[in-house]
């Protein structure tokens, strides 16, 4: 069998500048019935630990440093004997976290993953947070953007270490560049298609959100 894509939706909270906020997040597996890689393995370990199975783990890719994200990262990556890569440029929101360990690999721009045949590609997409990656899957006409880019605009920037201008660039840059029928399976909700966002991009820049 070929690779696939599984979505897993884990409840849990998210805390920043303060403020802790209730959130479901969508913890992605790409791969196929022997091995898989796990993309932002939220909150809850024994729910990815259950649906990964038996098969091998290849990485824990996080598409970036906020703690709904990577609370249970540790834990899982470990229960799946996988090392994790995150950005180094949202190294200070994993050490708010992880004060005392380091992730195991440092995420470049162009970093590429294989699994089950394919491979995903790490595109450094900030705004976000600094260290924002999505990751492109063209042989799956996909994209994981994490909090980048959503079904009906841009991921947040009104909190720390987040700015708008600079998603939108990345936005415009590394993803809407991407063919129309791909597939964008954000970080949280549901998914979209490059086609159906790319004609709001004014609308977005309008609105400042």
């Amino acid at each position: 069998m070929g690779a696939r894509i599984e979505r897993l939706v884990t409840s849990g909270t998210f805390s920043l500048d303060g403020g802790t906020w209730d959130v479901d997040n969508n913890v992605w597996l790409v791969g196929d019935d022997a091995e898989v890689i796990v993309i932002d393995p939220a909150h809850d370990t024994a729910a990815v630990v259950a649906a990964v199975g038996e098969r091998r783990t290849l990485a824990v890719l996080l598409t970036h440093g906020h703690d709904d994200h990577i609370r249970a990262a540790r834990a899982t990556a470990a229960a799946l004997g996988a090392p994790i890569h995150l950005h180094p440029a949202d190294r200070m929101l994993w050490d708010a976290v992880y004060p005392d360990a380091a992730p195991d690999a440092e995420l470049a721009d162009g970093a590429q993953f294989g699994v089950a045949g394919v491979t995903l590609t790490a595109a450094h997409t900030p705004g976000h947070s600094p260290g924002s990656v999505s990751f492109v899957a063209p042989e799956l006409t996909a994209v994981f953007t994490g909090d980048t880019l959503f079904n009906g605009g841009p991921g947040a920037t009104g909190r720390s270490y987040s700015d708008f201008p600079t998603i939108i660039e990345s936005i415009r840059e590394r993803l809407l560049t991407l063919p129309a029928d791909t597939v964008v399976h954000t970080g949280h909700g549901d998914t979209t298609t490059i086609g159906a966002e790319a004609p709001q991009l004014d609308e977005w820049i309008a609105r400042g959100h």
